[in-house]
């Protein structure tokens, strides 16, 4: 009697270990804003494209959410080089899904409906040229390549985009249907490896499982890879490169620049910016000095 109650509890202590969910490298990975009140819960009350003041705001920027290492220092030298605007609300989901937002007037997160209007959306090039008839203004202010994210130690010894179309490799790709990047790095594949590649990691490891598509490729192909579900990520550099700056058991595998894409990041002004004036603040703002040196802390380029 004694042995099978201690197989019992030795089986129910397993099974718990197996089914708990470990959360030390969940998000948000910024610094969040202070209150009365702090309760972020890992894993059930945790919100990290949502940023700042969602009442009342002064402005209201879109980011592409790949931009999001960066808003703490925006916001804050934004705010003391434009000190009337202290209610700012930002967004950092895909752009292709605030695309939508925009198109159809609000987005619901949980149980939760945003009808917020942007003053200022950022996205690459090609997706800001599609929306050019929303824009009054608009401005390129920063540049991107991809890498290749890894454990920390590079466990199956990947060495280029190639090897993501290998049998063993468990590999982490942003959704092309729901975001910009996964076009690119589509683009990157064939580059790489001709159409073959492409066909490979996007088809048949897609139906076999060994692809994984994220719908927001900058929270959960980190996330896949700390915590052992993935084992490489095409990711944009600055990515990789903010893993490794936050020290998180993170490796980056560069692309030479032959396979490389290069991103543009570019800023538009809406038409119907509810905050017309802070909106033209911010984007002289984004293409400032300031702004550039805070986008190359985080591994972006400028000009």
């Amino acid at each position: 009697m004694k042995k099978i109650l201690m197989f019992i509890a030795f089986f129910a202590l397993i099974m718990t270990e197996a089914f708990t969910q470990d959360h030390r490298f969940d998000p948000p990975w910024n610094i969040p804003p202070k209150s009365k009140v702090m309760f972020t819960i890992p894993g059930v009350d945790n919100v990290p494209d949502l940023f700042g003041d969602i009442n009342n705001p002064q402005l209201v920027v879109f980011f592409a959410g790949n931009q999001f290492m960066c808003l703490d220092d925006l916001v804050a030298a934004f705010k003391k080089q434009y000190p009337q605007y202290q209610r700012i609300f930002a967004e950092t989901l895909p752009p292709g899904i605030l695309a939508k937002q925009i198109e159809g007037g609000s987005i619901t997160i949980g149980n939760m409906r945003i009808t917020l209007q942007p003053d200022v959306y950022t996205a690459g090039k090609s997706r800001i040229d599609k929306m050019a008839n929303y824009f009054v203004d608009t401005t390129a202010y920063a540049y991107n390549k991809l890498a290749i994210m890894v454990p920390k130690g590079n466990p199956k010894n990947i060495h280029g985009l190639k090897d993501l179309g290998r049998k063993d490799i468990k590999v982490s790709m942003p959704n092309p249907e729901w975001e910009g990047i996964g076009r690119r790095i589509e683009e990157a594949y064939i580059k790489a490896g001709g159409v073959a590649l492409k066909n490979e990691i996007m088809d048949v490891k897609v139906k076999n499982q060994t692809t994984y598509l994220t719908q927001i490729h900058h929270r959960q192909t980190p996330m896949r890879i700390l915590y052992a579900q993935s084992d490489a990520g095409p990711v944009w550099y600055s990515e990789a490169y903010y893993q490794q700056m936050i020290n998180h058991p993170i490796e980056m595998v560069t692309i030479p620049d032959n396979e490389n894409i290069t991103a543009t990041y570019m800023a538009g002004l809406m038409k119907n910016a509810p905050h017309k004036q802070a909106a033209k603040d911010f984007m002289t703002f984004l293409t400032s000095p300031t702004a550039k040196t805070i986008y190359r802390k985080y591994g972006f380029t400028t000009k």
